[in-house]
């Protein structure tokens, strides 16, 4: 029987040999939408497709104003980093098996783990998550591994984005997910105490969090361990110009979102999760590792290394199985920060929060306009709580032309008058101060 058949009789017996009529197949296809009838138009040229498509994106609004943030965010992209991830040496490179011919490559993510570890303050850090909220993840599964647990704690300032992944993911594994919710916008410590329990392998926050709010986490680093838990951090890196590291407040494992670190916002990715540990974890840790090393002749060369955690391992018995490589987004991410170095990187941090406070300032002053969390510390991000639905406010902004940030009764729904706005270093006073006119003039 062919695997492809061109005639009525020979599809009426692949049909006949598994005992189904054709219309069976589709059964799962809503009738709406295999109507046989569908107006499907003749054919067109290269040239008239070309034009067709034009007319298309012309109706994306490309030119937004934008406070958008909550995990992603529009910094400024040196032309350098681009240029390095054009070089066909990169972007044609997969999965560096062959340590011989695959030497560049895995130096780029040799000096990339080593970035990581710089910027949180952590010992080892490994390449290959996907993004910051399947990181996330990957860091609560290894913290089950490393205790022998079977329970996760995540506070709600934690992305709701992240929560909802967390929830898939773990769907099918026996480890239970527990929710606690924050307080003022921050962890409430009471609750988390009273939550931890001695199958708890992990203690799940953000820093800044979904509210944008800064935190020390070394309390609550000491309450995990005295359980005999881990803390895992998800962290913003620019904020770590800033900010006390994952590792200087005790954290296990840090991870999160590298988007910010010299990637585009193009349309959901690709992005890049990081992820950085302990030593003494380093064997629970899922992705590739790169190490350096010399051959026989004492040269130094790079190669995967502790494979067997990973790929080169039964399927059960692996610490993971992401088979992925984000070795080119993780590049992209090392030319940006070898480009600004620590002063830079401390540089764009303070023109972050610089900003952010110059706007938390001047929308606080329009009449109705109150802060979500007042007198307590943000990077470049910030609620704000309006005299109306932040929805239909943020809508009728959009109307102007000015993403103004995110309306946050989506998942919180006590929170259907707050609107989370992100200003990054690209946002000039002259934008904030239109963002400004235009909120007044619609509220």
């Amino acid at each position: 029987m062919p695997f492809i058949s061109n005639t009525d009789a020979e599809r009426r017996r692949m049909l006949a040999e598994i005992g189904m009529k054709a219309e069976e197949l589709f059964a799962d296809i809503p009738a709406a939408v295999r109507d046989p009838a569908m107006d499907v138009p003749a054919g067109l040229s290269e040239q008239e497709v070309r034009g067709q498509i034009s007319k298309l994106a012309a109706r994306n609004a490309s030119n937004l104003l934008s406070f958008l943030g909550g995990g992603y965010y529009d910094h400024f992209s040196p032309a350098a980093v681009d240029a390095v991830l054009s070089r066909s040496e990169f972007y044609t490179a997969y999965t560096p098996y062959q340590p011989e011919i695959s030497q560049g490559t895995l130096q780029a993510i040799y000096e990339y783990q080593s970035a990581v570890c710089r910027l949180t303050e952590m010992e080892a850090a490994n390449a290959s998550m996907y993004d910051g909220g399947t990181a996330l993840y990957e860091a609560g599964m290894m913290a089950a591994r490393i205790t022998g647990r079977r329970q996760l704690l995540v506070d709600d300032s934690v992305s709701p984005i992240y929560r909802a992944m967390l929830r898939t993911h773990l769907e099918h594994h026996e480890v239970e997910l527990v929710e606690t919710a924050s307080r003022e916008g921050l962890p409430d410590r009471t609750r988390i105490a009273e939550s931890l329990s001695d199958e708890t392998a992990a203690v799940l926050v953000q820093n800044p969090n979904f509210f944008g709010r800064l935190d020390d986490f070394s309390g609550l680093a000491r309450m995990a361990h005295e359980r005999g838990a881990l803390l895992v951090i998800s962290c913003y890196p620019v904020s770590l110009g800033l900010a006390k590291t994952p590792g200087a407040m005790g954290a296990d494992i840090a991870c999160g979102e590298g988007q910010s670190l010299g990637l585009p916002l193009s349309f959901g990715g690709p992005y890049l999760g990081f992820m950085a540990t302990r030593m003494d974890h380093v064997r629970k840790m899922p992705g590739r590792l790169v190490g350096r090393t010399v051959d026989a002749e004492g040269r130094q060369g790079f190669v995967l290394t502790i494979q067997a955690r990973e790929q080169h391992i039964r399927r059960e018995k692996a610490v993971s199985n992401i088979c992925s490589n984000e070795s080119l987004c993780a590049l992209g991410a090392l030319v940006y920060l070898s480009l600004l170095g620590k002063e830079g990187l401390r540089e764009v941090a303070h023109l972050c929060a610089d900003k952010a406070a110059y706007a938390r300032e001047r929308l606080g002053r329009i009449r109705g306009v109150k802060e979500g969390f007042p007198g307590r510390p943000v990077f470049n991000e910030f609620v704000i709580r309006l005299p109306a639905d932040a929805e239909k406010v943020a809508g009728a902004l959009l109307e102007k032309g000015i993403a103004a940030g995110i309306p946050l009764g989506r998942w919180y729904p006590d929170l259907k008058d707050s609107l989370l706005v992100a200003v990054t270093e690209k946002r000039t006073r002259e934008e904030i101060d239109r963002l400004a006119a235009a909120m007044e003039d619609v509220l």
